[in-house]
């Protein structure tokens, strides 16, 4: 998949405009969105030439996503990369990213006629819902009150969808049954919001040379996440008033002092065991939806394999 990637090329004036998104591309990644698709696709089909340009689509859409959604954050690092708006600036990353979103929906567009109008439904529903998972994750910045409920649907909207819109895509691709497309889809959005719960994870308790962002970018933008609802909810009143104080915008401190706070908080309350049984909790429910599919049990091996690979992720 790294290889097709790498052959998107834009051979377009102004090369500042495309220079940024070439730059972006080659930052790797996982890839995990592309070869889900093309794995979904291979349980149905062992042609899956007719997946290649949209798992293209969706892994350029990805990344277009990673890109604005780093100049909101005022993100300085990708993948131990510098941003784009960091090297560039930040009206360059607007209108890169605007230009990528539409390479991707070109890059989509070249699905097999007979699926175009199918793939292009699914593909602009999961766009339009990702923008909300993104409106509700700046909202909750300025709240206090952020519900676990709450959180999990901004996630499934933000993280989710994605993932299981590409692997219905590969489904629809391959000739699966509506039932299986539909057990996919519901597969992918329970390894979506596992996927994003090992994320919040590694923000607080990963090697930040190996998880490719600063450690601690979460606690210091607010972001309520499963750690910081559940911490809040479960916080005595010293715990309570130390998390309030750093949440307080006009308290003055160091940020290192933050992180460690929070850390310790999170550590006393047992906040990561928590994260973890819900984790295992959907990822168990992700596998039952495998279980269900019309396929042999040979052509589970390669998806099984990848999702025991994102459950155990450091980066």
């Amino acid at each position: 998949m790294e290889t097709e990637i790498g052959k998107i090329y834009f051979d377009m004036s102004p090369r500042s405009l495309f220079e940024p998104i070439e730059y972006t591309l080659t930052l790797g990644g996982k890839r995990i969105r592309p070869i889900f698709t093309v794995l979904a696709c291979n349980m149905y089909n062992e042609d899956i030439e007719d997946a290649l340009f949209p798992a293209m689509g969706l892994e350029v859409f990805h990344n277009f996503t990673l890109l604005h959604d780093d100049l909101m954050d005022q993100a300085d690092k990708r993948r131990n990369k510098l941003t784009v708006h960091k090297i560039w600036n930040a009206n360059t990353a607007v209108l890169s990213g605007d230009a990528m979103l539409i390479a991707s929906y070109r890059l989509l567009a070249k699905t097999s006629k007979p699926l175009l109008g199918n793939i292009m439904n699914l593909f602009t529903q999961t766009a339009l819902e990702i923008c909300c998972g993104q409106q509700y994750d700046m909202e909750f910045e300025k709240r206090s009150d952020v519900s676990e409920d709450e959180y999990m649907e901004m996630i499934r909207l933000k993280t989710a969808v994605l993932i299981a819109c590409c692997l219905k895509t590969g489904a629809i691709v391959g000739g699966a049954s509506e039932n299986d497309a539909e057990s996919l889809y519901r597969f992918g959005l329970n390894i979506g919001l596992a996927f994003q719960l090992q994320d919040d994870l590694l923000d607080v308790y990963g090697d930040a040379d190996i998880f490719g962002k600063n450690i601690g970018g979460d606690i210091l933008c607010d972001k309520k996440t499963f750690l910081l609802i559940n911490a809040t909810h479960l916080a005595n009143e010293e715990q309570k008033s130390k998390l309030e104080f750093f949440r307080n915008p006009a308290s003055a401190f160091n940020p290192e002092d933050k992180i460690r706070t929070f850390t310790e908080i999170y550590s006393q309350l047992n906040i990561k065991e928590i994260t973890q049984n819900r984790m295992n909790n959907l990822y168990e429910l992700a596998l039952n939806e495998l279980d269900s599919l019309e396929v042999s049990a040979e052509s589970l091996s390669e998806i099984r394999k990848l999702s025991a690979m994102l459950m155990q992720r450091k980066s």
